[in-house]
């Protein structure tokens, strides 16, 4: 058979199909890869500030938020509990914060923008569990030096109720203090600066 008969005009017409067929399809296969460098409304809300009443916290315990995926630990500092951090300041590997994550508008040495109110993530800086709260003075398994604070189950950590990381523990530094604001005298927006408030 020649080439002769061969129709050019349907020719053209395959190629012309053909190409639009394809570019259709790259359109169609772009589209959904654009759209995923764009965050869902699921993970920008898990991003997203965070508001939390404290005003139902009594004195001396903790609630447990969630921002970010991550636990939030708050607390209710006595007057007690405050000096306890005065006196085992020499305990601590990092008692004025320096080398700690968080804002600068908290105060160093109580970890905290109203001193009564503790915000700390609750993940370990040693593997990233989550420590016990443990707010008893000597219980009998962590020793009669102990004023309360965090013991992490994982590798024996143990912080104060500041999340100052005592000395020659596994953990490296304080529990992080996020970002955080005061909306009211009630409510503490985590993922807020305090400046930007």
């Amino acid at each position: 058979m020649s080439n002769d008969g061969v129709n050019a005009g349907r020719r053209r017409f395959l190629v012309a199909a053909t190409s639009v067929v394809g570019a259709a399809g790259a359109v169609g296969a772009a589209v959904p890869f654009v759209g995923s460098w764009f965050p869902s409304a699921k993970a920008k809300a898990a991003g997203a500030p965070v508001k939390v009443n404290v005003s139902k916290i009594e004195p001396g315990q903790q609630m447990v938020a969630e921002w970010r995926g991550q636990p939030v630990f708050i607390v209710r500092r006595t007057e007690e509990i405050l000096s306890n951090l005065e006196k085992i300041a020499p305990s601590v590997a990092d008692p004025e914060s320096q080398k700690s994550v968080q804002p600068e508008y908290v105060d160093p040495k109580v970890r905290s923008i109203k001193p009564e109110i503790l915000v700390l993530v609750g993940l370990c800086t040693h593997l990233g569990c989550s420590p016990s709260f443990r707010p008893e003075v000597a219980p009998a398994d962590l020793g009669p030096e102990w004023v309360g604070g965090y013991f992490c189950p994982c590798h024996g950590s143990r912080y104060d109720l500041a999340g100052r990381v005592y000395k020659s523990q596994p953990a490296p530094l304080n529990l992080p203090v996020p970002p955080h604001s005061y909306e009211s005298d009630d409510v503490i927006v985590v993922g807020v600066d305090q400046e930007k408030a």
